[in-house]
């Protein structure tokens, strides 16, 4: 059915004429153009969006947005081949395109779709916080049903990341491309989740599992868990920091008074969890006041203390996760399982209990450089990494940090890998006190020239049972002691 009706645009002043298709909101409806400002199409695509169900917007061309649109609950935003969002400072610059409902409200939001977004950043990209700690472009905050694709964003500027999600439920990220300095996807807490078919040339992380965060680059703190990674490019380019995957978890301890925090240090204190908001300048502060406030920020003790949530969890990191189909063209740490501790953030508190990461898997990971870094730099307490079917180079698993005192030892698995190596290769290199136990089996060698050994300074104990060339003997000699 088609009916045919006349609006009045409120901010032309203007009459428009649209047919409306029975089952769909088209945002030209309350004039929505590629030749309206950044101002008026801000406020016809709310308008649409307000309407719930499905919002489509077909007609090609470049649609200029000047503010925040607002996405509340069972509500499909959709974009047709050859539109493109162009962000604009109309009457100030700001910060999310897009943005949820309940993060106004404090309420979780459910039943949200972004399909073939193409967007442009312009150069409007900035931190002004709607909710501390949320800084993406498109930014989900309290989700469950959360669907993200065919996204498209090659101007991503050096302050806000492309796609932010915190606190969700069932996510799933497909068909994205990102280009540009900072994040490609960022995820705080959640469970259940994919992310899958993407291709990434980021200056800084293509994908960040966040458990623990900057003050100012997650809202909420906790596990991310149950999730997959699959078939994901990452591009080489010319400069770079960050990794392809960052994988950080970070412990804390209850408030104690005379404690010494700095920025981003978290507490526990009457059942909620507090953090410093302050600057990112090393300054340490004594802590003599209880926070104890309900939301927002005070000050106490000149420490600005922000209320973060009513979950006092005392750590986060992330597990049961599973890597598979990644190509690796970028010569830099493929994936960091770490704490931060720098003047942005110390995510292990000195004393608080480091939480042990856990059922990490990668399965056809293709290194497809030659520079010889880590495939793996490992800081934190791990309990299992199995690599299996990749294409190894040059590339060990780099344990860093002091964790024998946790009662685990971390398994490093290599199953049916092909190693490309020509020369002798570390393996694994350790530079902590750490307890390891190797297996590698249906193994493929490609030089008769490689050979493999382990590199400690200072691991307490390492176990191997392997079929690499170099290690054979140590397996031998280990199992004929035993």
């Amino acid at each position: 059915m088609y009916i045919r009706c006349t609006m009045r645009h409120s901010n032309a002043r203007a009459e428009i004429t649209a047919t409306v298709g029975e089952g769909f909101t088209d945002p030209a409806w309350f004039g929505f153009s590629a030749d309206a400002d950044g101002t008026a199409n801000a406020l016809a695509l709310q308008r649409a969006v307000d309407r719930g169900g499905t919002v489509l917007v077909a007609k090609p061309g470049t649609y200029d947005i000047g503010s925040t649109v607002y996405v509340g609950s069972h509500t499909s935003l959709e974009f047709g081949n050859g539109v493109f969002i162009r962000k604009v400072a109309s009457a100030k610059p700001f910060m999310h395109v897009l943005l949820n409902k309940g993060v106004l409200t404090g309420t979780t939001d459910q039943g949200i779709a972004v399909v073939g977004l193409n967007l442009i950043v312009n150069s409007v990209d900035l931190i002004d916080f709607q909710v501390y700690g949320l800084r993406g472009q498109i930014a989900f905050f309290r989700v469950k049903d959360l669907r993200i694709e065919r996204f498209r964003c090659l101007d991503l500027g050096k302050a806000q990341f492309a796609v932010h999600v915190c606190t969700f439920e069932d996510l799933i990220v497909d068909d994205v491309v990102i280009e540009g300095q900072k994040d490609g996807i960022h995820l705080g807490r959640g469970r259940r989740f994919a992310i899958r078919n993407c291709v990434f040339r980021t200056f800084d992380d293509a994908i960040a599992l966040n458990a623990h965060d900057y003050s100012t680059s997650n809202p909420e703190l906790g596990w991310i868990e149950n999730g997959v990674v699959e078939n994901c490019h990452d591009l080489d380019a010319d400069s770079t920091t960050g990794f392809f995957c960052r994988i950080l978890a970070g412990s804390w301890i209850h408030w104690e008074p005379g404690m010494e925090v700095r920025q981003s240090d978290l507490v526990v204190s009457n059942g909620r969890l507090y953090r410093v908001q302050a600057q990112p300048d090393g300054k340490v502060f004594k802590s003599i006041t209880r926070p104890e406030h309900q939301s927002g920020t005070i000050i106490l003790d000149s420490i600005p203390w922000g209320m973060v949530q009513e979950d006092p969890v005392t750590f986060a990191g992330v597990r049961n996760v599973a890597f598979s189909n990644i190509f690796l063209e970028k010569p830099r740490v493929a994936f960091s399982i770490h704490f931060d501790d720098d003047n942005y953030s110390r995510s292990h508190y000195p004393g608080s209990d480091a939480p042990v990461q856990s059922q990490l898997s990668f399965r056809n990971i293709n290194i497809l450089h030659d520079k010889d870094v880590p495939l793996f730099n490992v800081a934190t307490p791990v309990d299992s990494i199995t690599i299996s079917e990749s294409s190894i180079r040059n590339n060990p698993v780099a344990f860093k940090g002091d964790f024998a005192g946790k009662s685990h030892t971390t398994h490093v698995s290599f199953i049916g890998c092909t190693f490309r190596h020509g020369n002798r290769m570390d393996i694994i290199t350790c530079s902590g006190s750490r307890r390891i136990s190797l297996k590698t089996a249906t193994s493929n060698i490609i030089h008769e020239s490689f050979s493999a050994r382990i590199a400690s300074d200072g691991c307490s104990s390492c176990s191997i049972d392997s079929d690499l060339p170099g290690l054979r003997k140590h397996a031998e000699k280990a199992m004929w002691e035993a």
